[in-house]
């Protein structure tokens, strides 16, 4: 009778490179068409609503907070009028799309890799392949297109709520009219950020479905090793999240004017 191995250790570059590997994948299957829709919308429906009560806690709460330093800060020189633009800048760009990508790397990202670790050493995978049923079809390709298609939904949520938490704050805690907040917001914010804002969501939901399923379906051993898999998923994601949002915001704003 075969031992179980309990402490197997996947080297990080594996994955990294199946990770590769599994992206080309999944964009080939996408660009041709083999995307399983009812498959998807059961992924969506696990993606989305569970990680919805979440991103509105964090973004209600986080614009508030945001709006109450960065009011103080700017009161101090008169410059209230324009802090619903700080808001927009720095909220709306930035910290909406990665606390929404972050809370959805922790509640879906290490769900796709327990669920898929879990396969895996339960030798499920390894049945599809006997029964010719391709596992980047089956199970990979909707859970990285749900992601792909369930982030910029959240972070619109995200906006929506951080928007209202901080022209609260503004106004109960630095008598702020609501609408000077909402005028300076629409000034500073541009149909452009929002369409840069998306490509994010886009982005962020493409790591956090391809890096859980990778990190799930390189998964060796026990169940021990099915939560580490999990935790160093959202550790990696959260990783790559920063690293790309870096990217992203250097190619899009490096040589934009300020608003």
């Amino acid at each position: 009778m075969r031992q179980p191995q309990t402490h197997l250790q996947v080297p990080l570059h594996t994955r990294i490179s199946t990770a590769i590997l599994i992206s080309g994948q999944v964009l080939w299957r996408i660009v041709r068409g083999k995307v399983r829709l009812p498959l998807v919308t059961e992924q969506m429906v696990a993606a989305g609503p569970g990680a919805l009560v979440p991103v509105l806690l964090v973004a209600l709460f986080g614009g508030m907070i945001f709006t109450i330093q960065t009011a103080r800060e700017l009161s101090t020189f008169g410059a209230e009028n324009i802090v619903g633009g700080a808001f927009a800048i720095a909220y709306c760009r930035e910290l909406a799309p990665i606390l929404t990508a972050s809370i959805m790397s922790g509640q879906v990202g290490a769900a796709f890799a327990s669920e898929l670790g879990a396969m895996k050493i339960s030798e499920q995978i390894d049945a599809l392949l006997m029964l010719r049923t391709n596992p980047i079809d089956h199970l990979v390709v909707p859970r990285v297109v749900a992601s792909c298609l369930m982030l910029p939904i959240l972070i619109t949520f995200a906006l929506v709520i951080g928007i209202c938490g901080g022209m609260v704050a503004a106004y109960q805690f630095y008598g702020l009219a609501p609408i000077r907040f909402l005028a300076s917001v629409q000034e500073f914010l541009k149909p452009s950020d929002l369409l840069n804002i998306g490509v994010k969501g886009i982005i962020f939901g493409l790591l956090v479905g391809i890096i859980g399923c990778s990190w799930g379906l390189t998964t060796e051993g026990g169940a021990k090793q099915v939560g580490q898999s999990a935790t160093s998923a959202v550790v990696c994601t959260w990783i790559s999240i920063f690293i790309c949002d870096f990217l992203v915001s250097t190619l899009i704003f490096h040589d934009s004017p300020l608003p």
